[in-house]
């Protein structure tokens, strides 16, 4: 064979290995996906008073954008701070396309004696397009509130839905949920397993009011997750991104409420309470260590009038995974 000859037949080896299919590693390498989600009940209303000048929402702008967020939520914000986080994180060019990109439900109307008359709820925000959002009541509570639960499906991909919920606060003291939050968990929980059940990869952020270990979360926690004395008899469809937690506390996490009268497995230490989660499907899970959390300090700067006050009373929970 001639020196032409060879080097045509390396380029025609080399072409032929080029059109052969992926293998399924490079496959999964190629489809997996990675996303980090940014969760904060922001008390914008009892801490903030409606106010979007205190700090806060500055705060959080530079946060998530220091954070690489593709997917926020928000508890206890108040119309105009969402309005200003709206403007804000377009400011900062996050995200890239900086429309059709926030969603927000109102729990107490306008008018209804919080955020200084303005309306208070839900929002989530998104770094991909969004679609329609599904605005779900929740069962009723002795609260002033109509609970809900937010969500929407990204634009471009409807099988890929991201939400948010805040459950009824009630008996956080007592270790044990009562009726109006047992009922809220469980209609917020058939929807989403009903996403699951046709094949959707959902991922939900939010305040829970509920700990890992109480039993109204066991039908959602995966059975994969049994961690005796501290979170077990779990059957659900969800992992928690921080319940992989060995440094604080396997298969409870880290606390990101400042609320000491919760009651705390005594093999995490006691101490503050967790009930921000960000639940994922475990069925759109790339692996067991696909995925992690992290709850941040309360920052201490922001103002109110002249005075420095805590930003919240809740941490900000972070968590990145890796989907199929």
């Amino acid at each position: 064979m001639t020196r032409f000859g060879r080097i045509r037949s390396v380029l025609a080896v080399a072409l032929c290995a080029a059109l052969l299919p992926a293998t399924a590693a490079q496959a999964e390498t190629t489809s997996a996906k990675t996303y980090n989600i940014w969760q904060w009940n922001v008390g914008g209303s009892t801490i903030h008073g409606g106010k979007s000048d205190t700090g806060t929402v500055d705060g959080a702008v530079a946060s998530i954008v220091n954070r690489n967020a593709h997917f926020v939520a928000f508890n206890e914000l108040c119309k105009g701070q969402w309005d200003t986080l709206v403007t804000k994180l377009r400011e900062a060019g996050w995200p890239d396309v900086s429309t059709n990109f926030a969603r927000f439900e109102p729990s107490i109307n306008a008018g209804g004696g919080v955020c200084g008359g303005d309306a208070y709820g839900n929002a989530i925000f998104s770094k991909y397009p969004l679609d329609t959002a599904d605005r779900i009541a929740l069962p009723d509570d002795p609260s002033s509130e109509q609970r809900n639960m937010l969500c929407a499906p990204l634009r471009d991909d409807s099988t890929t839905r991201f939400c948010t919920i805040h459950i009824a606060a009630v008996d956080l003291d007592k270790g044990v949920t009562n009726e109006h939050k047992v009922e809220q968990l469980a209609a917020a929980q058939a929807q989403l397993d009903s996403w699951v059940s046709q094949g959707q990869t959902v991922m939900i952020a939010g305040d829970f009011n509920a700990q890992p270990h109480y039993p109204a979360l066991n039908t959602y926690y995966s059975a994969s997750l049994n961690v005796p004395e501290i979170n077990d008899s779990n059957r659900g469809s969800f992992r928690e991104l921080d319940d992989n937690d060995s440094d604080n506390c396997l298969g409870y996490g880290e606390w990101t409420a400042n609320d000491s009268r919760a009651v705390i497995p005594k093999k995490c230490g006691g101490g503050m309470a967790k009930i921000d989660l960000i639940f994922v499907s475990e069925a759109s899970l790339l692996g067991p260590g696909s995925y992690s959390a992290d709850s941040l300090a309360i920052a201490a700067n922001c103002k109110k009038g002249a005075v420095t006050i805590n930003c919240s009373d809740h941490r900000i929970l972070t968590g990145t995974v890796k989907l199929k």
